[in-house]
């Protein structure tokens, strides 16, 4: 009777081991997708962030041309304000990277 017991245990014990393996290889298996997502969406990103320097610097280029300053803080205000209402203060903070990589290095 013993040995039944035990066999029973060790039995339960092997499916409780399976399905935390199960759960563990679920787990892996949603994490390691998610974050190939992740990859995509960070070079989507990235590429987006290169258009966006570009498209800024021709913007630049033209209201220099005009006799304008390079920087025009009244639309920079509008950026900080659009991000921080969509994001909170992270999203000024990206707001301001953003327009500290579009002023460029000239």
């Amino acid at each position: 009777m013993d040995t039944q017991t035990d066999t029973r245990t060790d039995v339960r014990t092997d499916v409780r081991t399976d399905v935390r393996t199960d759960t563990r290889t679920d787990a892996e298996t949603v994490i390691s997708g998610e974050r190939a997502r992740i990859d995509q969406l960070d070079a989507r990103i990235l590429g987006l962030v290169r258009e966006r320097v570009e498209v800024s610097a021709r913007i630049q280029d033209a209201r220099i041309a005009s006799g304008g300053r390079r920087v025009h803080l009244a639309r920079e205000k509008e950026i900080l304000d659009r991000y921080r209402a969509e994001l909170g203060r992270p999203g000024t903070e990206l707001a301001m990277t953003l327009l500290g990589l579009c002023r460029g290095q000239r």
